[in-house]
């Protein structure tokens, strides 16, 4: 019962993945479908305003041009399953700044500043993932494995600790027998 209530949330899990997917052009192009000039749209009793933009579309354009990307990319970062997935948080940061900016849409720039936030988010993705990468070429191009390593310092290390533990006895049993 429980591995048909796994397939079942697998599929369904799957197929929302694929609806997003096979949406992502109808929603880059949503802005085509609104009239252009107007300040104000209703869609499903939600009000969207021009918010500083000349009209809706415009605005819908700068928004889609970065929600479709950035979901692709969040897609793909749950999907992953290579080892240098982390580097996908990079562009992910990228289109976050970008769709705030817009959304946020104050001044005349779009897509000026966010390379100093994307810049703070790569300072610290790309060390990780490239000790990441480190690690596994060591171990799988290499042949070092940290772990058997480690096991074996700890052996080595025991080892060291009986020997002087013997010949703490030894002395003791040398001074012992010279007593008597």
């Amino acid at each position: 019962m429980s591995d048909k209530r796994k397939i079942r949330k697998k599929l369904i899990l799957e197929g929302l993945f694929a609806f997003l997917i096979a949406i992502t052009p109808i929603l880059f192009y949503w802005y085509k479908y609104i009239s252009e000039g107007v300040d104000s749209w209703t869609f499903l009793w939600i009000e969207f305003t021009n918010n500083g933009f000349n009209d809706v579309g415009e605005a819908f354009y700068y928004y889609f041009n970065k929600i479709v990307p950035l979901l692709l990319l969040v897609v793909w970062f749950i999907t992953c399953k290579n080892w240098w997935y982390y580097v996908i948080l990079i562009p992910i940061s990228m289109y976050s700044f970008q769709l705030f900016a817009v959304l946020t849409f104050d001044s005349n720039i779009v897509d000026e500043n966010e390379i100093m936030y994307v810049i703070a988010v790569t300072m610290v993705v790309v060390p990780v993932v490239y000790f990441i990468r480190l690690k596994l070429v060591d171990k799988h191009v290499h042949g070092i494995d940290l772990d058997a390593m480690d096991a074996e310092l700890q052996i080595l290390k025991e080892k060291e600790e009986l020997r002087k533990e013997r010949e703490k006895l030894e002395q003791r049993q040398k001074t012992l027998s010279k007593k008597m």
